[in-house]
């Protein structure tokens, strides 16, 4: 004889490790099926070197002539005469938009497992697991401590992944990445956007919280297991956060990738508010959403797979560990 348990009260009736393997499963998840798309973004966001023109002396018989470098910024990278390689085969072109991937999977399934694992328990520490309504601010303040857990932890590896995502990139591991940052700007260098990173990702993270809680409840009242919700919930809260944070996400790409830079003023931004005036000079207001529109298709679908995946494996772990006790418990009484 089955016995039915009620969904809507599996944060708190689930374990710590059963949330923190579906949140591990589900942070992999996401960060890998919408990679290249990142890549794309993280490209889009740099601050390309102010280039001045090159002219170059040349002698023809007894004539001196000035000749202008030729080469030319589009859409904030450098062409010449000779196209690259990469752009002439797109094949490499593609399997360049990997480059980094590694880095993700390695940081993503610890920090993620932290993330929800912190996310739940605090969630019915706060209260938000109360059906007597919305608790947007519970929810909220539970993601806020989550996210300040899993940000220390996955940012030594978000660093790598930009470095790699690079266009000019030369980097083959992630290993030989870290010897060179660690080399060359010592352990500050993946730390330095922590501050940028913590007040970009807690709004963030407090908005995904509270409005995926929302939509989940007004999309489906009755609280049960339902991937169609999940998935339209999790879809609009990450479209609503990352819309809204996204000149922070500017903020942060600047300084993650400010040792790649050839720009002077770039390699020494000192923090924050230093990056701020750098892209205010450069570009003005509008460059604070450099890379909107790919940073909201990369969260979209990513917030919907991560909530999709993180349910599912909630509810299939939670459901067999409920099965396998029911048993038990009819053995038992046979």
């Amino acid at each position: 004889m089955s016995e039915e348990y009620d969904y809507e009260s599996l944060g708190n009736n689930a374990t710590v490790l059963q949330n923190a393997i579906a949140g591990s499963l589900a942070g992999i998840a996401e960060h890998c099926a919408i990679y290249p798309v990142d890549s794309i973004k993280t490209r889009m966001q740099v601050i390309q070197a102010v280039r001045q023109p090159i002219f170059a002396a040349s002698t023809v018989g007894s004539h001196s002539s000035i000749v202008m470098d030729t080469t030319t910024s589009v859409a904030g990278r450098s062409i010449n005469n000779n196209l690259n390689p990469n752009y002439k085969n797109i094949k490499s072109a593609s399997r360049n938009l990997w480059r980094g991937v590694n880095s993700v999977v390695i940081g993503a399934g610890p920090a993620h497992a932290i993330h929800f694992a912190t996310y739940e328990a605090c969630k019915e520490a706060f209260g938000g697991n109360r059906k007597d309504g919305h608790h947007p601010f519970t929810t909220a303040a539970a993601g806020a401590c989550a996210t300040l857990a899993h940000d220390v932890l996955m940012n030594p590896f978000d660093v790598i992944k930009q470095r790699m995502q690079l266009r000019d990139s030369t980097y083959k591991s992630i290993r030989e990445c870290a010897r060179s940052v660690y080399t060359k700007e010592g352990f500050i260098a993946f730390y330095i956007s922590l501050p940028t990173t913590l007040t970009m990702s807690i709004p963030f993270q407090s908005i995904q919280f509270a409005t995926y809680e929302y939509f989940r409840k007004v999309l489906n009242d009755d609280g049960g297991y339902d991937p169609k919700t999940h998935a339209i919930a999790g879809a609009l809260a990450g479209s609503i956060a990352s819309s809204v944070t996204t000149p922070l996400d500017v903020v942060k790409t600047l300084l993650q990738t400010r040792g790649q830079s050839t720009d002077a003023r770039i390699r020494n931004a000192s923090g924050l508010i230093d990056a701020v005036h750098i892209i205010r000079d450069r570009y003005g207001y509008k460059g604070f959403f450099r890379g909107f529109k790919p940073r909201v298709l990369t969260h979209m679908p990513s917030a919907a797979i991560s909530w999709s995946v993180y349910e599912y494996f909630k509810w299939f772990i939670t459901s067999n560990d409920n099965n396998t006790v029911i048993q038990d418990k009819n053995f038992i009484g046979f």
